[in-house]
């Protein structure tokens, strides 16, 4: 499943990525990077001037002279200072308009490539591990961001002319610290692809116990209901320790690196002060030159020490980039053709030829399915469960894509139309409506999103949803819960028949929209279809067999395939199928489809 795949983009996916966003805010790039090089040329050159400070004061006698040259060195160096505090200024600034402005695009395009996935790959992947890869996403554009502008690049630029300018008092100093550095960097970089792997296993580790988490949350009515605490304490704890494992390895390894760089900074500190002192004993550095060598060092050290740090910053980050990236990658499995048109409904026919359709390459679903029904003619499709009821609809709204065969509307294919168009020619109403935490009348409201407040109540009205909205305190603004928990299974059916009546569109799919009703509720609920239904062409899936008794034509479905098509009456007088269960359900045996299957499958005599 694509929920379980372990692979993840290359560093070139992830940084093309980030750079599509960043480019379109060149002129703070810019900004952000010539703010560093001024802090960093600001701190290469006060060190010369101090090193040229404590010259004088080694060599010079106290008196008015010595100290105004004195003087008039420290405001030089307190004049680099203040350019080094405006380049940080200007940098920082440009640099927290810069990520902020990338992250919302980063966020929200990222939103948006997400819901344009197939039907199939929300089914096939937790919400809560999508939830927090998108949101991981946009940090680790800051940490990356940060960790190669603001410390990658300023590091190389300083090391660089600390080197530089070393060489140049005495080439044995800038050679020791430039063969110190390249040996230094060549470890770091060994041992940060030794601890990518782990952090890589990490990150994995830590998405799958957010998802987990997540599902046991959202399953927590479950849980309660079957006594599965201890179970899913066992199975969470099984995750955290696979968490804890992962953690355990990338702490080891990164303790093990800074006990490395911890002899690298006594070797090079021990290196250079003891070759600084044969050259002084030379005459060929003065005591300045030392006070220039520790203050390079000490930011040297601090620098370097810091990459190390930042490359597991960076390191983290890509890994969490990286499994984000993977998912943006991944294209499209349902994609409106170039060439795609708005699809153009005048009598609503639909026409289905030749489908066949497999959910698995071993598990056909549908078989040579076709079936034409005129336009605003009322059609059920009954069935065992497995017969492809569900399946059809899902076709017709193009939640995937037919291998074989051809869905059409007004004899147009709806695979050369509009995704959009499609679904708003459709108001289906599920088996089990799902809502957002939203209030009511913004639930409602989702059937037709420019409709005003006294339209979405008349269609509350006529989906007899008032009656429960009216009692309520906040009555229409009364917030739903996750997916509609605080309503009651008719309740969430109701809002979302209320939904298609104000959709009004001239396609009704009905996937056992009244499953969740009382019969009282039902009744009425029937009489709000039963206009809703006037002038359009109405697809509709029912077990209870007495709810479609007044449907122009009934479809029987078996293992995927149409064995009857007539009226009721007509269905009732040829037998099969459907008058076995008609016969079950008008003995009084109203049962579920696992039910009747098995009921099918009896043999006569034993019946």
């Amino acid at each position: 499943m694509q929920g379980e795949s372990k692979k993840l983009a290359s560093a070139g996916d992830v940084f093309r990525a980030y750079w599509h966003e960043l480019r379109q805010h060149k002129v703070l790039l810019v900004l952000v990077l010539v703010g560093g090089f001024i802090v960093q040329a600001g701190m290469l050159v006060a060190p010369l001037y101090m090193r040229q400070f404590f010259n004088l004061l080694a060599s010079s006698n106290p008196g008015d002279q010595a100290v105004g040259v004195l003087f008039g060195v420290l405001w030089v160096v307190t004049a680099m200072w203040l350019v080094e505090w405006i380049g940080r200024r200007v940098q920082e600034i440009a640099n927290i308009n810069l990520e902020t402005r990338v992250m919302t695009n980063l966020l929200t395009n990222t939103f948006s490539y997400l819901v344009g996935h197939s039907y199939n790959f929300f089914t096939s992947n937790f919400a809560g591990t999508l939830t927090h890869k998108v949101s991981k996403f946009g940090r680790s554009f800051e940490s990356l961001f940060d960790t190669v502008v603001i410390s990658f690049i300023p590091t190389f630029v300083f090391v660089s002319g600390a080197i530089i300018v070393l060489f140049f008092r005495n080439h044995w100093l800038g050679l020791g610290l430039l063969a110190w550095t390249i040996v230094f960097l060549i470890f770091q970089i060994k041992v940060a692809r030794m601890r990518q792997p782990v952090r890589a296993e990490l990150s994995a580790a830590d998405s799958r116990m957010t998802g987990t988490l997540a599902d046991a949350i959202g399953n927590q009515s479950t849980i309660a209901l079957f006594s599965g605490t201890v179970f899913e304490r066992t199975l969470f704890g099984g995750v955290v320790e696979v968490w804890r494992k992962a953690t355990l390895r990338t702490w080891t390894v990164d303790h093990s690196i800074w006990a490395g760089i911890g002899l690298f900074i006594i070797v090079i500190e021990m290196g250079l002060l003891f070759g600084a002192v044969k050259l002084w004993q030379q005459g060929l550095v003065t005591i300045g030159d030392f006070v220039l060598i520790q203050a390079y060092l000490m930011t040297v050290f601090d620098r370097l020490v810091s990459i190390n740090r930042e490359l597991r910053r960076f390191f983290n980050s890509f890994s969490d980039a990286a499994e984000m990236v993977h998912i943006l990658k991944l294209p499209h499995e349902i994609k409106d053709k170039p060439s795609a048109k708005k699809l153009a409904v005048t009598e609503g026919a639909i026409a289905f030829s030749g489908i066949k359709f497999y959910f698995q390459k071993t598990s056909p679903v549908l078989h040579d399915f076709s079936v034409a029904i005129p336009g605003r003619q009322k059609v059920a499709l009954v069935g065992p469960s497995g017969a492809g009821k569900s399946t059809i609809t899902k076709l017709l709204l193009r939640l995937y894509d037919v291998p074989m065969g051809t869905i059409s509307i007004d004899g147009q294919n709806i695979a050369d139309v509009t995704q959009d168009s499609l679904r708003d020619a459709i108001a289906f109403v599920p088996q089990e409506p799902i809502l957002f935490h939203r209030t009511l009348m913004e639930n409602i409201r989702y059937g037709r999103r420019d409709a005003t407040d006294e339209e979405v109540v008349a269609a509350a009205k006529a989906a007899h949803c008032a009656e429960f909205i009216e009692k309520l305190p906040l009555k229409y603004n009364t917030f739903v819960g996750e997916r509609g928990i605080k309503l009651s299974g008719g309740e969430r059916q109701r809002v979302a028949i209320a939904r298609a009546i104000l959709k009004n569109s001239p396609i009704l799919v009905l996937d056992e929209a009244t499953s969740s009703l009382d019969s009282e509720s039902e009744m009425l609920i029937q009489d709000a279809l039963a206009t809703l239904m006037q002038n359009k062409t109405v697809l509709v899936i029912a077990h209870r067999l007495s709810t479609i008794m007044k449907m122009d034509r009934i479809v029987v479905l078996e293992d995927g395939k149409v064995v009857a098509d007539g009226t009721h009456d007509e269905l009732l007088k040829e037998g099969g199928l459907y008058h076995k269960l008609w016969s079950i359900q008008a003995g009084g045996f109203i049962v579920d489809d696992f039910d009747v299957t098995a009921e099918l499958a009896v043999p006569q005599e034993e019946q």
